[in-house]
């Protein structure tokens, strides 16, 4: 097996002992990306669909230091604060996903880092 550490200044720096994504053979593993911009290292303004978009930017910008793309997703697990902003979250990833989506888990969880309103972890293969 081949692994290699994934890292672009496009996404923000992982805020623990991680890595933004980690490519193993022909699979991109891309760890749970919040609504931070890597341009000023703070949350986006604005609520749920803010947060979603500032996320999906950060997953493109991943996925594309990679190699990868959107179509390459085989797999997204969508965190939530609060599943009451699961529509308008589901809203925003979709414009992602026009065709051919990928397998997905939703939940709400207790608390996010950094008191996020959504994380989406995402995993492509090639």
């Amino acid at each position: 097996m081949i692994k290699q550490i994934i890292h672009t200044d496009k996404a923000p720096k992982a805020v623990g002992p991680y890595s933004q994504a980690v490519k193993a053979d022909s699979t991109l593993y891309v760890s749970g990306q919040i609504p931070i911009n890597p341009e000023t290292g703070k949350f986006v303004e604005g609520g749920i669909k803010e947060q979603t978009e500032q996320v999906m930017k950060n997953i493109s910008a991943i996925l594309n230091e990679a190699g990868y793309s959107f179509s390459d997703v085989v797999k997204s697990t969508c965190l939530l604060s609060d599943m009451a902003n699961f529509a308008e979250m589901n809203e925003v990833y979709g414009k992602y996903y026009p065709e051919n989506q990928p397998a997905r888990a939703a939940f709400a969880v207790k608390g996010l880092p950094l008191g996020a309103l959504v994380e989406i972890e995402t995993i492509a293969v090639k």
